[in-house]
Protein backbone atom coordinates (compact mmCIF):
# COMPACT_ATOMS: atom_id res chain seq x y z
CA UNK A 1 0.00 0.00 0.00
CA UNK A 2 2.75 2.20 -0.83
CA UNK A 3 1.71 5.24 -2.37
CA UNK A 4 -1.08 5.96 -0.46
CA UNK A 5 -3.48 9.22 0.24
CA UNK A 6 -0.92 10.95 2.34
CA UNK A 7 1.54 11.10 -0.85
CA UNK A 8 4.89 13.64 -0.35
CA UNK A 9 5.44 15.52 2.61
CA UNK A 10 4.18 18.35 0.24
CA UNK A 11 1.08 17.12 -0.76
CA UNK A 12 -0.03 15.62 2.66
CA UNK A 13 -3.09 18.15 4.09
CA UNK A 14 -1.40 18.65 7.89
CA UNK A 15 -2.75 20.37 10.80
CA UNK A 16 0.18 22.54 12.12
CA UNK A 17 0.57 23.28 16.04
CA UNK A 18 2.80 26.39 17.33
CA UNK A 19 4.67 26.67 20.51
CA UNK A 20 1.40 28.34 22.52
CA UNK A 21 0.38 24.46 22.01
CA UNK A 22 3.29 23.63 24.37
CA UNK A 23 4.70 22.24 21.07
CA UNK A 24 4.90 22.95 17.09
CA UNK A 25 4.77 20.95 13.85
CA UNK A 26 2.55 19.54 12.12
CA UNK A 27 0.15 16.23 12.13
CA UNK A 28 -1.55 14.70 9.11
CA UNK A 29 -5.28 13.69 9.56
CA UNK A 30 -6.38 10.85 10.96
CA UNK A 31 -3.04 10.95 12.96
CA UNK A 32 -4.15 13.38 15.77
CA UNK A 33 -4.32 11.25 18.60
CA UNK A 34 -0.28 10.87 18.55
CA UNK A 35 -0.27 14.61 18.93
CA UNK A 36 -2.58 14.48 21.78
CA UNK A 37 -0.42 11.91 23.36
CA UNK A 38 2.57 14.45 23.11
CA UNK A 39 0.82 17.24 24.78
CA UNK A 40 -0.01 14.56 27.63
CA UNK A 41 3.86 13.68 28.06
CA UNK A 42 4.67 17.13 28.35
CA UNK A 43 1.77 18.99 30.82
CA UNK A 44 1.46 15.58 32.72
CA UNK A 45 4.48 12.92 32.53
CA UNK A 46 7.40 15.85 33.36
CA UNK A 47 8.50 15.66 29.18
CA UNK A 48 10.58 17.94 28.05
CA UNK A 49 12.83 18.97 24.98
CA UNK A 50 11.18 15.81 23.39
CA UNK A 51 10.44 15.25 19.52
CA UNK A 52 8.44 12.54 17.40
CA UNK A 53 7.85 11.78 14.12
CA UNK A 54 5.92 8.89 12.68
CA UNK A 55 6.30 7.70 8.76
CA UNK A 56 3.09 5.88 7.26
CA UNK A 57 2.82 4.22 3.86
CA UNK A 58 6.46 6.05 3.26
CA UNK A 59 5.27 9.84 3.90
CA UNK A 60 5.43 11.56 7.04
CA UNK A 61 2.20 11.88 8.88
CA UNK A 62 3.56 13.56 12.07
CA UNK A 63 6.44 15.76 13.20
CA UNK A 64 6.13 17.33 16.80
CA UNK A 65 8.90 18.86 18.83
CA UNK A 66 8.27 20.05 22.52
CA UNK A 67 9.61 23.57 23.73
CA UNK A 68 12.88 23.34 25.21
CA UNK A 69 13.89 21.67 21.74
CA UNK A 70 14.49 23.53 18.74
CA UNK A 71 13.27 22.35 15.70
CA UNK A 72 16.77 21.25 14.14
CA UNK A 73 18.25 20.19 17.23
CA UNK A 74 19.78 16.69 17.45
CA UNK A 75 20.77 14.56 20.18
CA UNK A 76 22.31 11.43 21.16
CA UNK A 77 20.13 8.09 21.18
CA UNK A 78 22.73 5.92 23.01
CA UNK A 79 21.10 2.45 22.28
CA UNK A 80 19.23 3.25 19.63
CA UNK A 81 22.34 3.05 17.81
CA UNK A 82 22.62 -0.82 17.92
CA UNK A 83 19.58 -0.55 15.50
CA UNK A 84 21.24 2.03 13.43
CA UNK A 85 24.08 -0.19 13.19
CA UNK A 86 21.73 -3.19 12.18
CA UNK A 87 19.97 -1.43 9.28
CA UNK A 88 23.27 -1.36 8.00
CA UNK A 89 24.14 -4.48 8.75
CA UNK A 90 21.48 -5.98 6.34
CA UNK A 91 22.06 -3.25 3.62
CA UNK A 92 25.41 -4.74 2.99
CA UNK A 93 23.75 -8.35 3.65
CA UNK A 94 21.16 -7.78 0.87
CA UNK A 95 23.92 -6.80 -1.72
CA UNK A 96 26.15 -9.73 -0.61
CA UNK A 97 28.51 -8.08 1.54
CA UNK A 98 28.01 -9.70 4.55
CA UNK A 99 26.82 -12.80 5.61
CA UNK A 100 25.46 -13.62 9.06
CA UNK A 101 25.97 -16.79 9.09
CA UNK A 102 29.99 -16.28 8.68
CA UNK A 103 32.27 -17.29 11.28
CA UNK A 104 33.77 -13.71 12.75
CA UNK A 105 36.94 -15.42 12.49
CA UNK A 106 36.88 -15.95 8.75
CA UNK A 107 36.71 -11.85 8.41
CA UNK A 108 38.51 -10.95 11.72
CA UNK A 109 41.28 -13.81 12.25
CA UNK A 110 42.51 -12.20 15.68
CA UNK A 111 38.67 -12.90 17.14
CA UNK A 112 39.32 -16.40 17.10
CA UNK A 113 41.04 -16.57 20.45
CA UNK A 114 40.38 -18.53 23.69
CA UNK A 115 37.30 -20.53 22.02
CA UNK A 116 35.52 -18.26 19.49
CA UNK A 117 36.79 -19.41 16.23
CA UNK A 118 33.41 -21.12 15.46
CA UNK A 119 30.93 -17.61 16.59
CA UNK A 120 28.52 -16.65 13.55
CA UNK A 121 28.32 -13.05 12.57
CA UNK A 122 24.71 -13.26 13.34
CA UNK A 123 25.50 -14.61 17.24
CA UNK A 124 26.76 -11.19 17.87
CA UNK A 125 23.87 -8.84 16.47
CA UNK A 126 21.15 -11.40 18.48
CA UNK A 127 23.38 -11.07 21.65
CA UNK A 128 24.08 -14.87 21.77
CA UNK A 129 28.04 -14.84 21.12
CA UNK A 130 28.69 -14.68 24.91
CA UNK A 131 31.53 -12.16 24.43
CA UNK A 132 30.17 -8.97 26.80
CA UNK A 133 31.74 -8.84 30.17
CA UNK A 134 35.13 -8.02 29.74
CA UNK A 135 38.00 -9.25 31.99
CA UNK A 136 39.78 -6.38 30.81
CA UNK A 137 39.17 -3.00 32.02
CA UNK A 138 38.82 -0.19 29.61
CA UNK A 139 38.93 3.54 29.84
CA UNK A 140 37.46 6.10 27.95
CA UNK A 141 40.94 6.76 26.41
CA UNK A 142 40.65 2.76 25.27
CA UNK A 143 37.76 3.33 23.40
CA UNK A 144 38.08 6.81 22.34
CA UNK A 145 41.26 4.74 20.44
CA UNK A 146 39.04 2.15 19.46
CA UNK A 147 41.90 -0.42 19.13
CA UNK A 148 42.77 -1.01 22.66
CA UNK A 149 38.67 -1.90 23.16
CA UNK A 150 38.50 -4.09 19.84
CA UNK A 151 41.70 -6.06 20.99
CA UNK A 152 39.96 -6.66 24.32
CA UNK A 153 36.43 -8.59 22.95
CA UNK A 154 39.41 -10.23 20.80
CA UNK A 155 41.43 -11.72 23.60
CA UNK A 156 38.44 -12.24 26.02
CA UNK A 157 36.89 -16.26 26.57
CA UNK A 158 33.39 -15.65 26.16
CA UNK A 159 31.03 -15.66 29.21
CA UNK A 160 28.87 -18.65 28.50
CA UNK A 161 28.63 -21.68 25.73
CA UNK A 162 28.38 -19.39 22.58
CA UNK A 163 24.73 -19.81 21.00
CA UNK A 164 23.12 -21.34 24.20
CA UNK A 165 22.06 -18.09 25.61
CA UNK A 166 21.37 -14.63 25.52
CA UNK A 167 22.79 -11.45 26.98
CA UNK A 168 22.70 -7.84 26.22
CA UNK A 169 26.14 -6.92 24.66
CA UNK A 170 25.95 -3.18 25.01
CA UNK A 171 29.21 -1.60 24.43
CA UNK A 172 30.91 -5.10 23.15
CA UNK A 173 28.08 -5.01 20.94
CA UNK A 174 29.37 -2.09 18.90
CA UNK A 175 33.11 -2.61 19.11
CA UNK A 176 32.71 -6.00 17.83
CA UNK A 177 29.85 -5.46 14.62
CA UNK A 178 31.97 -1.94 14.04
CA UNK A 179 35.26 -4.24 13.58
CA UNK A 180 33.47 -7.16 11.42
CA UNK A 181 32.30 -4.34 9.13
CA UNK A 182 35.33 -2.65 8.72
CA UNK A 183 36.98 -5.69 7.73
CA UNK A 184 34.42 -6.99 5.22
CA UNK A 185 34.25 -2.61 3.54
CA UNK A 186 37.65 -1.33 4.63
CA UNK A 187 35.42 1.39 5.96
CA UNK A 188 34.58 2.24 9.49
CA UNK A 189 31.30 2.24 10.63
CA UNK A 190 30.55 6.01 10.89
CA UNK A 191 31.87 6.37 7.19
CA UNK A 192 29.40 3.42 6.19
CA UNK A 193 26.67 5.08 8.22
CA UNK A 194 26.85 8.51 6.61
CA UNK A 195 27.63 7.20 3.27
CA UNK A 196 25.74 4.19 2.60
CA UNK A 197 22.60 5.11 5.01
CA UNK A 198 22.11 9.41 5.95
CA UNK A 199 23.34 10.78 2.39
CA UNK A 200 21.13 8.42 0.42
CA UNK A 201 17.81 9.48 2.29
CA UNK A 202 18.79 12.75 3.66
CA UNK A 203 19.40 11.87 7.31
CA UNK A 204 20.33 14.17 10.45
CA UNK A 205 22.29 10.93 11.54
CA UNK A 206 25.71 10.50 12.55
CA UNK A 207 27.94 7.89 14.46
CA UNK A 208 31.11 10.12 14.90
CA UNK A 209 29.72 13.79 15.43
CA UNK A 210 31.49 16.02 13.25
CA UNK A 211 32.58 19.41 15.17
CA UNK A 212 30.33 21.58 12.94
CA UNK A 213 26.41 19.77 13.96
CA UNK A 214 28.03 19.81 17.57
CA UNK A 215 25.92 23.21 18.40
CA UNK A 216 22.79 21.49 17.68
CA UNK A 217 23.29 19.26 19.75
CA UNK A 218 20.56 18.89 22.56
CA UNK A 219 21.71 17.45 26.30
CA UNK A 220 20.22 15.32 28.30
CA UNK A 221 18.93 16.35 31.42
CA UNK A 222 19.10 14.34 34.84
CA UNK A 223 16.57 12.20 35.74
CA UNK A 224 14.41 12.79 38.65
CA UNK A 225 15.07 10.78 41.72
CA UNK A 226 13.70 7.06 41.67
CA UNK A 227 10.05 6.59 42.16
CA UNK A 228 8.79 4.24 45.07
CA UNK A 229 7.58 1.88 42.37
CA UNK A 230 10.90 1.54 40.62
CA UNK A 231 12.97 1.31 43.75
CA UNK A 232 10.09 -1.65 44.60
CA UNK A 233 9.91 -3.12 41.43
CA UNK A 234 12.71 -6.67 42.17
CA UNK A 235 13.81 -6.65 39.02
CA UNK A 236 15.34 -2.47 38.40
CA UNK A 237 16.43 -3.46 42.33
CA UNK A 238 18.69 -6.71 41.43
CA UNK A 239 20.05 -4.49 38.50
CA UNK A 240 20.88 -1.68 40.65
CA UNK A 241 22.81 -3.90 42.90
CA UNK A 242 24.82 -5.84 40.38
CA UNK A 243 25.75 -2.36 38.77
CA UNK A 244 26.71 -1.39 41.82
CA UNK A 245 29.49 -4.18 42.29
CA UNK A 246 32.53 -3.28 39.79
CA UNK A 247 32.90 -7.26 39.44
CA UNK A 248 29.91 -8.28 38.75
CA UNK A 249 28.79 -9.77 35.54
CA UNK A 250 26.26 -7.27 34.74
CA UNK A 251 28.96 -4.08 35.90
CA UNK A 252 31.59 -5.72 33.44
CA UNK A 253 29.16 -6.04 30.66
CA UNK A 254 27.33 -2.78 31.12
CA UNK A 255 29.48 -0.46 32.41
CA UNK A 256 33.27 -1.35 31.55
CA UNK A 257 34.08 1.99 30.84
CA UNK A 258 31.04 3.91 32.42
CA UNK A 259 30.41 6.72 29.46
CA UNK A 260 27.72 8.45 31.07
CA UNK A 261 29.70 11.39 32.60
CA UNK A 262 31.42 12.19 29.20
CA UNK A 263 28.77 11.81 26.80
CA UNK A 264 28.57 15.65 25.96
CA UNK A 265 32.39 15.96 26.00
CA UNK A 266 33.79 16.48 22.29
CA UNK A 267 36.19 13.76 22.06
CA UNK A 268 33.71 11.05 23.11
CA UNK A 269 31.12 12.57 20.36
CA UNK A 270 33.49 12.74 17.81
CA UNK A 271 34.36 8.91 18.55
CA UNK A 272 33.04 6.29 16.48
CA UNK A 273 31.13 4.38 19.78
CA UNK A 274 29.02 1.93 17.53
CA UNK A 275 26.57 0.95 20.60
CA UNK A 276 25.93 4.23 22.22
CA UNK A 277 27.34 7.49 20.93
CA UNK A 278 24.44 7.74 17.61
CA UNK A 279 23.49 11.38 17.03
CA UNK A 280 19.99 11.92 15.39
CA UNK A 281 16.71 13.41 15.63
CA UNK A 282 13.43 11.84 15.70
CA UNK A 283 12.99 12.67 12.18
CA UNK A 284 16.21 11.01 11.21
CA UNK A 285 15.15 8.06 12.92
CA UNK A 286 11.74 7.42 11.56
CA UNK A 287 13.08 8.29 7.96
CA UNK A 288 15.42 5.50 8.40
CA UNK A 289 13.09 2.61 9.51
CA UNK A 290 10.67 3.61 6.50
CA UNK A 291 13.26 3.46 3.83
CA UNK A 292 13.82 -0.13 5.09
CA UNK A 293 10.28 -1.23 5.51
CA UNK A 294 9.27 0.26 2.11
CA UNK A 295 10.11 2.81 -0.51
CA UNK A 296 10.76 6.70 1.12
CA UNK A 297 11.28 9.17 -1.63
CA UNK A 298 12.32 6.71 -4.37
CA UNK A 299 15.01 4.83 -1.94
CA UNK A 300 14.91 1.66 -0.88
CA UNK A 301 17.57 -0.17 1.08
CA UNK A 302 16.02 -4.09 1.62
CA UNK A 303 12.90 -5.90 -0.13
CA UNK A 304 10.58 -7.45 1.67
CA UNK A 305 12.16 -10.83 2.43
CA UNK A 306 15.17 -8.76 3.81
CA UNK A 307 12.74 -7.40 6.59
CA UNK A 308 11.14 -10.60 7.64
CA UNK A 309 14.58 -12.22 8.36
CA UNK A 310 16.12 -9.18 9.54
CA UNK A 311 13.24 -9.44 12.76
CA UNK A 312 12.54 -12.99 12.80
CA UNK A 313 13.03 -14.00 16.23
CA UNK A 314 16.83 -15.17 17.00
CA UNK A 315 16.75 -15.61 20.83
CA UNK A 316 14.10 -15.30 23.48
CA UNK A 317 13.88 -15.89 27.50
CA UNK A 318 15.87 -13.95 30.15
CA UNK A 319 18.82 -12.18 29.77
CA UNK A 320 22.16 -13.26 31.19
CA UNK A 321 22.86 -9.74 31.94
CA UNK A 322 20.19 -7.88 32.54
CA UNK A 323 18.61 -10.75 34.40
CA UNK A 324 14.99 -10.52 32.99
CA UNK A 325 13.08 -11.13 30.00
CA UNK A 326 14.34 -10.20 26.27
CA UNK A 327 13.55 -10.52 22.66
CA UNK A 328 15.73 -10.40 20.26
CA UNK A 329 16.31 -10.47 16.06
CA UNK A 330 19.11 -9.85 14.17
CA UNK A 331 20.43 -6.37 15.30
CA UNK A 332 16.76 -4.90 16.98
CA UNK A 333 14.97 -5.90 20.03
CA UNK A 334 11.74 -7.15 19.49
CA UNK A 335 8.60 -6.48 21.49
CA UNK A 336 8.46 -7.39 25.03
CA UNK A 337 6.88 -6.97 28.77
CA UNK A 338 9.34 -4.11 29.56
CA UNK A 339 10.38 -3.29 25.94
CA UNK A 340 6.49 -3.74 24.07
CA UNK A 341 7.22 -0.68 21.43
CA UNK A 342 3.48 -0.45 20.16
CA UNK A 343 2.57 -3.76 21.90
CA UNK A 344 3.57 -7.02 22.68
CA UNK A 345 1.27 -8.21 20.00
CA UNK A 346 2.40 -6.15 17.49
CA UNK A 347 5.17 -7.23 14.58
CA UNK A 348 7.30 -3.83 15.78
CA UNK A 349 11.06 -4.46 15.57
CA UNK A 350 13.15 -1.70 17.04
CA UNK A 351 15.64 -0.18 20.12
CA UNK A 352 15.26 2.07 23.15
CA UNK A 353 17.68 3.84 23.98
CA UNK A 354 18.12 4.69 28.27
CA UNK A 355 16.43 6.99 29.45
CA UNK A 356 13.73 7.42 26.42
CA UNK A 357 14.88 7.24 22.91
CA UNK A 358 13.01 4.88 20.76
CA UNK A 359 12.77 3.91 17.02
CA UNK A 360 10.51 1.05 15.19
CA UNK A 361 9.15 -0.34 12.69
CA UNK A 362 6.04 -2.03 12.15
CA UNK A 363 5.90 -3.27 8.54
CA UNK A 364 2.04 -4.83 8.67
CA UNK A 365 0.82 -1.67 8.26
CA UNK A 366 3.78 0.48 6.97
CA UNK A 367 4.34 2.25 10.20
CA UNK A 368 8.12 3.95 11.25
CA UNK A 369 8.06 5.83 14.26
CA UNK A 370 11.42 7.83 16.23
CA UNK A 371 11.12 9.80 19.36
CA UNK A 372 13.38 11.43 21.25
CA UNK A 373 13.83 12.83 24.47
CA UNK A 374 16.56 15.30 26.57
CA UNK A 375 14.47 14.44 29.31
CA UNK A 376 16.13 11.27 31.23
CA UNK A 377 13.47 9.00 33.04
CA UNK A 378 13.47 5.89 34.76
CA UNK A 379 10.09 3.53 35.13
CA UNK A 380 9.75 -0.27 36.35
CA UNK A 381 8.23 -0.89 32.95
CA UNK A 382 8.02 0.48 30.26
CA UNK A 383 8.41 4.10 29.90
CA UNK A 384 4.96 5.69 29.45
CA UNK A 385 5.98 8.62 27.66
CA UNK A 386 7.43 6.49 24.31
CA UNK A 387 4.29 3.83 24.99
CA UNK A 388 2.08 5.93 24.28
CA UNK A 389 2.74 7.71 21.57
CA UNK A 390 3.47 4.22 19.97
CA UNK A 391 0.18 2.69 20.77
CA UNK A 392 -1.56 6.15 19.43
CA UNK A 393 0.85 5.91 16.23
CA UNK A 394 -0.24 2.18 15.98
CA UNK A 395 -3.68 2.10 16.33
CA UNK A 396 -3.93 5.11 13.85
CA UNK A 397 -2.07 3.56 11.37
CA UNK A 398 -4.86 0.43 11.71
CA UNK A 399 -7.44 2.62 11.20
CA UNK A 400 -5.83 4.23 7.69
CA UNK A 401 -4.86 0.81 6.68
Amino acid sequence: MTGGRYGTLSGARRTYATAADGFSGFVAPGFERVAREFGCNITERGDTGAAVSVYYEGAPVVDLVSGGCRTDSVQLVRSVTKSVVAVLAHVLAYRGVLDFDRPIAEVWPEFARNGKENIPIRWVFSHQAGVTALDRTLTVEDILAWDPAVAAVAEQRPNWEPGTAHGYHDLAFGWITGEILRRVTGRTVGTLVREELAVPLGLDLWIGLPDEVRPRLAQFLPAPPLSSEVQRDPRAKALRTSLADRASFASRALQNPDVSEVEHDPAYLRAEVPAANGVADARSLARLYAAFIGELDGVRLVDPKAVDAARREQAAGVDRVVGYYRRYATGFMLPDPTRPMAGEDTGCFGHYGMGGPLAFAEPEHRLAFGYTTVQQQSHAGADPRSRLLAEAARDCAREEY
